[in-house]
């Protein structure tokens, strides 16, 4: 058992259902979305359904997911000043290097283009991590890194991505990833970008939201292989995230995960959850942001955890321990196990 954690200090997002934090978070309480028809066609000649941003004016490409991270990253930080935020390391998720239609040039140059836009300048241990929405767990481990070793007070993970670009619309379309007018099977693209604080915590007298554990693990049969789905990958992911929480899936009260209507992904999840899953236990509830927001790729950490830490701390969540897992289109996998703590309690 693991006995550092880290606290989810504050949450930055911005979404097609919300330009804040409190805003997202509400919408998708109540089950709130924004799709609407995109300017791309399927392969009947119907509208692609979408869920944009309403940003205040049109950003395009690269521009568009600065301005995404400028203002999550701006909100999170409300209240520190300079000096303290140039003590903060970035760490920035971005989407997957072969993902079909990524941006050009997404790399460290992004994180300097948000130090000037926004005139704030983060530590030099800054970084970008381009593994698409299991990249933000990776970012949550390295931050561990960051506070525990290297003696950071804080640690921003932050992501950014969209879905509405002519190249990974035209690509999954014809995956029949998309849900479309002939295919039910799938996903809406989405854009958006979140940020969250962590931090050792403990100095409030309020509870905290917890990262209490993080597992990786490895998938054979993804959702483009022929292979039959046993959902070995999250299933190690999951054992290892129990194990350095000193929890069982018998201890969740719900899950935060990255559903996004593929049947796949709701299979693979349920599959993990019944083979870990060793005493009767009622059903374990799950949210999808995703249903709300869209597919949001490498932004999909910063948005769940930031879901949940806002229902933990408004008395709207399900219990106090919630399991978050997320699964790449290759064979990585990731879980991340919080519980809502008193002070003190680790």
């Amino acid at each position: 058992m693991n006995t550092q954690t880290l606290a989810i200090i504050k949450s930055g997002m911005v979404s097609a259902v919300g330009l804040s934090a409190p805003a997202t978070c509400a919408a998708i309480r109540c089950g709130l979305d924004n799709i609407q028809e995109t300017r791309f066609m399927d392969s009947v000649g119907e509208w692609i359904k979408g869920s944009s941003v309403p940003l205040e004016k049109r950003w395009r490409y690269k521009s568009k997911l600065r301005r995404f991270i400028e203002l999550a990253v701006r909100e999170t930080l409300s209240g520190f000043d300079r000096q303290e935020i140039s003590k903060i390391p970035l760490l920035l998720c971005l989407a997957e290097k072969d993902r079909p239609g990524r941006l050009d040039e997404l790399d460290e140059s992004l994180i300097n283009a948000v130090q000037d836009a926004s005139g704030l300048r983060f530590h030099a241990n800054s970084r970008v991590i381009s593994n698409g929405r299991v990249g933000g767990a990776e970012a949550v481990k390295e931050a561990f890194t960051l506070i525990y070793k290297f003696g950071h007070p804080y640690c921003i993970v932050a992501g950014a991505d969209t879905f509405l670009t002519p190249g990974t619309v035209e690509a999954y379309e014809e995956k029949e990833r998309l849900l479309t007018s002939n295919n039910s099977n799938g996903f809406i693209p989405g854009e958006g970008g979140a940020a969250v604080l962590l931090g050792i915590g403990g100095n409030g007298a309020q509870p905290e939201l917890k990262i209490k554990g993080l597992g990786f693990g490895k998938e054979a049969a993804t959702i483009e292989s022929e292979e039959p789905l046993r959902a070995d990958g999250l299933v190690q992911a999951f054992k290892s995230a129990f194990s350095a929480a000193g929890l069982a899936m018998r201890d969740m009260h719900y899950r935060v995960t990255d559903d996004n209507g593929e049947q796949y992904k709701f299979k693979e999840g349920n599959l993990a959850v019944s083979r870990t899953l060793r005493d009767h236990k009622g059903e374990i509830d799950f949210w999808h942001p995703a249903g709300c927001i869209g597919e949001v790729g490498a932004a999909a950490v910063p948005f769940a955890l930031g879901v949940a830490e806002a229902a933990a701390r408004k008395g709207y969540s399900r219990g106090k321990n919630v399991l978050c897992h997320f699964s790449n289109d290759n064979d990585d996998r990731a879980a991340i196990i919080l519980t809502f703590a008193e002070n003190g309690d680790g």
